[in-house]
């Protein structure tokens, strides 16, 4: 386990350098940033002297080894627009982006499991038919298509439900979220739903093909023929080696969840870290962009950390080191 790892922080370390390079080197073809600083009524000799103060004009490898140098303390840069450290700026919206995360990921829990278990059990009734048909459906929808369909439906023709905005927050035990308030609750389900549509298909299918493959086993035909109730059978031998897979795919969607935020957060106007992440690609905010996609990437990698470890522990049988026994 130890050496697994290590092995899994140097890997991590490679991966946060290379996305570390590519996030630096994107931003000098994103445009001028001191067209948002600054306007057009200062001169170009003002704004040369702007770029030297500001280092824009220093080499490609002398920005990216200070760039380095100030990220080792924790420090990615300074954003342009918000005159703020652009780590503080990002994980100030970063509770918004949570809210929505863990939302979708309830959802997607509570109905991907029975589901996906229930069409595996009876995969030839009409109601499985019903979900495998509206899960195909819903793998080919974008979640923007869903979040503005949505909006009609439940904001516009209906008026059941807010269209933007994040709603009323309260502070519980130092968590300020729309969660403990009824009209932050009220913000958080059609942003919640739309997305949840990009993930729940996926895992719907998901548990569903893990379950038929675990019925399908030795050790379920063994546990028929001995007489056990297949309730017993269903949700507690074969829900539970169901499941193993279904931890690893989870734990690293949760953090493709954090970046498909982007498309949710434009749509319902939600302030959070992808809608942060557009408008900073807007006003041409170098350090924001490259702060958030490093933190974005940073997040993946830990994530793949952590559930591959969790794996490991939860199945005995997987050989994390990769040595013959």
């Amino acid at each position: 386990m130890f050496s697994f790892l290590i092995k899994r922080l140097i890997q991590a370390f490679v991966v946060m350098f290379v996305i570390s390079l590519v996030a630096f080197a994107i931003q000098d073809n994103l445009g001028d940033p001191l067209r948002e600083l600054v306007g057009q009524s200062v001169s170009e000799a003002q704004r040369q002297e702007l770029r030297d103060e500001m280092g824009l004009n220093d080499p490609f490898m002398v920005k990216y080894v200070r760039f380095v140098k100030a990220a080792s303390h924790g420090d990615l840069g300074t954003s342009y627009f918000f005159k703020r450290p652009a780590l503080d700026v990002i994980l100030e919206k970063l509770v918004a982006t949570l809210e929505l995360v863990f939302g979708a990921a309830a959802i997607i829990i509570c109905l991907s499991i029975p589901l996906g278990v229930y069409s595996a059990i009876h995969p030839k009734s009409f109601f499985s038919k019903v979900i495998m048909a509206a899960s195909s459906i819903g793998i080919s929808i974008p979640v923007f298509l869903t979040a503005i369909m949505l909006m009609y439906i439940f904001s516009i023709e209906l008026g059941w439900l807010p269209s933007y905005g994040r709603g009323d927050t309260a502070n519980v035990l130092g968590w300020e979220s729309g969660f403990f308030t009824l009209d932050g609750l009220a913000h958080l389900v059609l942003p919640c739903i739309s997305l949840a549509s990009i993930m729940l298909p996926l895992f719907i299918r998901l548990v569903r093909s893990e379950m038929l493959e675990v019925l399908s086993s030795e050790y379920i035909k063994f546990a028929q023929a001995k007489g056990l109730a297949l309730r017993k059978i269903y949700y507690r031998h074969a829900l539970k080696n169901t499941m193993l897979p279904v931890l690893t795919v989870g734990g690293v969607q949760l953090g493709t969840m954090v970046a498909y935020t982007i498309l949710t957060e434009t749509v319902f106007q939600w302030p959070g870290t992808g809608f942060l992440f557009l408008e900073a690609i807007n006003r041409v905010d170098t350090p924001l962009i490259t702060a958030y996609v490093i933190f974005v990437g940073l997040i993946f990698v830990v994530t793949n950390t952590i559930v591959d470890l969790l794996y490991g522990l939860i199945n005995p049988t997987v050989n994390l080191t990769g040595k013959g026994a």
